[in-house]
């Protein structure tokens, strides 16, 4: 089991937000989160990646307590947060260049070193002739290829995804999911990913958590069946119909 979240609660002042909430995360495993806006699944995320801690309850990574230590998981935000002034190669290799560690104790590699392990993954994230390049010259779906690289250069095979592809419009989207799940495969990543979009949840999860109540609990762990990828013909599947109408019993 690479990731296990073990009966956390949160309440900010009187208000009790997450309420004993159980989650897991298996070796190659993308398993979504899902909830309607306000629910909490932000905060659940923020104490995974241990920028908060939780009132009650750990995180294990690799059977190792992480609770309340950042910088073992990797965390993308919703927005890709890139810096306009830095080119894609250095955005990307940006964290390896900040994140403390043996080789550097000011920081994980030198600036060298650290864009020549950024740029040989250009390749694979289809960003190979970007490296040069600044964010304002990207695609949307290419401003999200770079950030999920450098989610992945942050802290390696574990990512906690907040709605990355929120702001694509679909057809992007769609490209987005395929090639989402194909770099899962070749890199050996876990994800997971927070969405309030059930067609995208069912597309892409072998495990769906559905968050819900206020307090916020686990409220159903739905596993999808069908094999990965799955097609355009599977959206409109009296399978695909029966896991959404199995979801909108909990979110309604």
């Amino acid at each position: 089991m690479r990731l296990v979240v073990d009966n956390v609660s949160k309440s900010f002042g009187d208000k009790k937000v997450l309420d004993s909430i159980s989650m897991t995360l298996e070796e190659g495993e993308l398993v979504c989160l899902l909830g309607a806006s306000g629910v909490g699944k932000s905060t659940l995320f923020h104490i995974i990646s241990g920028l908060l801690l939780p009132d009650e309850g750990r995180v294990l990574l690799d059977g190792e307590d992480v609770t309340g230590k950042p910088g073992r998981i990797s965390y993308m935000l919703q927005k890709d947060m890139m810096l306009p002034y830095k080119t894609v190669l250095d955005n990307v290799a940006l964290p390896l260049m900040i994140k403390k560690g043996p080789e550097n104790k000011a920081g994980f590699m030198g600036k060298r070193k650290a864009r020549e392990k950024a740029a040989s993954y250009f390749g694979e994230f289809g960003l190979a002739g970007y490296e040069k390049k600044y964010p304002s010259q990207l695609s949307g779906g290419m401003r999200q290829r770079a950030a999920l690289l450098r989610t992945y250069l942050f802290s390696g095979n574990v990512a906690l995804l907040d709605e990355p592809f929120s702001a694509l419009d679909t057809i992007t989207k769609g490209k987005m999911h395929q090639w989402y799940l194909s770099i899962m495969e070749e890199i050996h990543l876990s994800t997971l990913f927070i969405t309030h979009d059930m067609d995208e949840a069912i597309v892409l999860s072998d495990r769906i958590y559905i968050l819900g109540g206020s307090p916020a609990v686990i409220q159903e762990e739905i596993r999808v069946e069908e094999d990965k990828p799955r097609s355009e013909e599977f959206k409109v599947s009296q399978e695909f119909m029966a896991y959404k109408k199995r979801i909108l019993e909990y979110v309604r």
